[in-house]
C-alpha cells in the first residue's frame, strides 16, 4: 500500500480529513514533500517566492482502525529512500545565529549512495531521518513545524531506518502523518534547515493495548524518551521524570535509583534547538536495561 503527497497536511489535528484508513498491522510506504514542498527548485529561488504557509507538510492522515484514546500506536521504519537531490537554505531571524544572517540563501545538492554533495570539496555522510512524525494532539491543532507529546516536528536524527517508535493515541484512529525527511542532519539543526529532501518512507503501524504519554523511540541498541518543552530545562527535567517513572514501575526501582541510575548510564542529547519548543532525548542504553529487568 502506497499514499502520495497528493494527501498531505501542514498541522496535527483531530479534526483532520482522513486520507487513508488501515488496519493495526499495516505496512504502508509514504511519499512525501522537502519540507518546502517543493517550492525551491534551483539556487536563483528568492524568499519571497517561498510560501511560508507551505513548510514542513506530511503525508496523511492514515486513520488506524483499531486505535482507541489511550491506546499507543507503534509505528516500525523499514526504510528511507530518498530523491536524487536535495536543499538547504539560510535567512534572517531564522535559526540560532540568525540575526548574523544578511539574506535568504538556498543550496541545491545532489545525493546519491555515496552521501551528499555539499560543495566541489565536501561530501557529506547520509544522515537519512524523519523529522515530522506523529499523531494528532487530543487538544488544538499544532502546527507540523512543532514538536510536542503528540510527536510533530522533533528532529531527531535517530529518527531513521530501524527505529521503532511509539506514540500516545489521543483521538480514535490515531490520525497518523509522516514528512521533512533529511538526507543528512546534524543534532539541533542550527541553521533551521537539515539537508531537505523528498523521500519515500516504509513504515509498519501496529495499535498496543497500553498508554505512553509522549514518544519513545527503541533502536538495537537503546531506549529513549523524547521531550519537547519551551527550554531545555523544562526539557531535559520532563524527560528525566518520564524515565524515572518507568524505572520504578517496570523496574522495580526507588526514585533514588532510577535517578542515579540516569545520571550515571543515560545520555541527554538535543534533538533540535530551533524550533518553537525545544526537543530532547534522554538515552539509556539497553544493556543496562536488561540488567535491570527491562530489555
Amino acid at each position: 500500500m502506497k499514499i502520495n503527497t497528493e494527501k498531505h497536511v501542514y498541522k496535527f489535528s483531530k479534526s483532520a480529513i482522513v486520507s487513508t484508513t488501515v488496519r493495526s498491522g499495516t505496512t504502508i510506504t509514504i511519499e512525501t514533500l522537502d519540507a518546502f514542498s517543493n517550492q525551491i527548485v534551483d539556487e536563483h529561488s528568492t524568499f519571497d517566492e517561498i510560501d511560508m504557509s507551505a513548510v514542513n507538510p506530511a503525508t496523511g492522515v492514515i486513520y488506524v482502525e483499531e486505535a482507541e484514546v489511550g491506546d499507543t500506536l507503534k509505528v516500525e521504519i523499514h526504510s528511507i529512500e530518498l530523491a536524487d537531490q536535495g536543499v538547504m537554505a539560510v535567512a534572517p531571524n531564522l535559526g540560532v545565529l540568525g540575526d548574523e544572517v544578511k539574506s535568504f540563501q538556498s543550496k541545491i545538492m545532489k545525493v546519491n549512495d555515496k552521501g551528499v554533495q555539499f560543495n566541489e570539496r565536501i561530501t557529506l555522510p547520509l544522515r537519512k531521518m524523519v523529522g515530522v512524525i506523529g499523531v494528532a494532539p487530543a487538544g488544538d491543532d499544532v502546527s507540523c513545524g512543532t514538536p510536542g507529546d503528540h510527536g510533530g516536528n522533533m528532529d531527531n536524527t535517530q529518527m531513521t531506518e530501524g527505529a521503532t517508535v511509539y506514540f500516545p493515541v489521543a483521538t480514535k484512529g490515531a490520525l497518523f502523518a509522516l514528512g521533512d525527511v533529511h538526507a543528512a542532519m546534524g543534532d539541533g539543526e542550527v541553521c533551521v534547515t537539515g539537508v531537505e529532501i523528498a523521500a519515500n518512507v516504509t513504515v509498519k503501524l501496529s495499535v498496543e493495548k497500553r498508554k505512553v504519554e509522549m514518544p519513545w523511540l527503541e533502536n538495537e541498541h537503546s531506549v529513549q524518551v523524547i521531550a519537547s518543552a519551551q527550554t531545555f530545562e523544562e526539557a531535559i527535567q520532563k524527560g528525566v521524570r518520564a524515565w524515572c517513572s518507568r524505572l520504578e514501575t517496570e523496574g522495580g526501582l526507588s526514585f533514588d535509583e532510577a535517578m542515579m541510575l540516569i545520571s550515571a548510564s543515560g545520555n541527554t542529547e538535543v534533538c533540535h534547538a530551533v524550533n518553537p519548543q525545544k526537543t530532547i532525548r534522554v538515552v539509556i542504553d539497553k544493556d543496562v536495561l536488561r540488567q535491570v529487568g527491562m530489555a
